[in-house]
């Protein structure tokens, strides 16, 4: 018989800058899967030196990416008890926020790239992180989620959605996928498009964040 139970459980995240009377802007950045927090944060360095505070959480689930010695890598959910691995990683990023939340006079950015965007959707729509702008990067908002209440959540803030013209990950099916959730959620995100892979490119990433 499968049983649950709810236990105290300490975990981690990672911060760039703070937030005080200089700083210009908060950004939430949610990983892909099998990335770390502590190594994702360090791609928005260029943006904590012009005074953004960057928050990295990390997926709770950890696990070495080949055979069992060398790299760890971290996911936010499996298709095993994903529906606990979502309430799980929702109360975490709720509970982060209790602690790191910017004043409303701050611009708040949720960024979420490959499986984070889904997570950084999901999160969005429990309704309890005042943001003006949600960047989906390499990933889809989540097939199953609410598209009504996406709607209603989304309808007045910045939407975008951005793309390497070389990932690998980022197929026609996927491309005419994220269209139609788009559709269902009627949205007009803006599409950004780079020459590039599976990566974050950092001309591109100023630009969202200074024009």
């Amino acid at each position: 018989m499968e049983k649950e139970l709810e236990f105290n459980y300490t975990t981690k995240y990672y911060t760039l800058g703070e937030v005080n009377s200089e700083t210009k802007q908060v950004w939430w950045v949610l990983h892909g899967y099998g990335q770390l927090g502590k190594f994702f944060i360090q791609k928005f360095k260029s943006l904590a030196e012009k005074k953004v505070c960057i928050i990295a959480p990390e997926g709770l689930s950890n696990y070495y990416l080949s055979g069992n010695a060398g790299r760890v890598g971290a996911s936010w959910m499996t298709r095993e008890n994903r529906f606990l691995d979502i309430h799980n990683y929702l109360a975490y990023l709720d509970a982060i926020n209790e602690i790191e939340k910017a004043p409303s006079s701050i611009s708040t950015t949720v960024f979420g790239f490959s499986q984070g965007a889904a997570t950084a959707a999901r999160w969005i729509l429990n309704g309890n992180i005042e943001f003006e702008r949600l960047i989906l990067w390499a990933g889809l908002f989540p097939t199953d989620m609410d598209f009504e209440k996406g709607n209603y959540l989304l309808k007045e803030k910045e939407i975008v959605q951005v793309m390497g013209r070389q990932d690998p990950f980022i197929t026609k099916e996927k491309i005419d996928e994220m269209e139609k959730l788009n559709q269902k959620l009627k949205l007009n995100p803006k599409i950004i498009e780079f020459d590039g892979g599976h990566e974050i490119d950092q001309q591109v990433l100023l630009t969202l964040a200074f024009n």
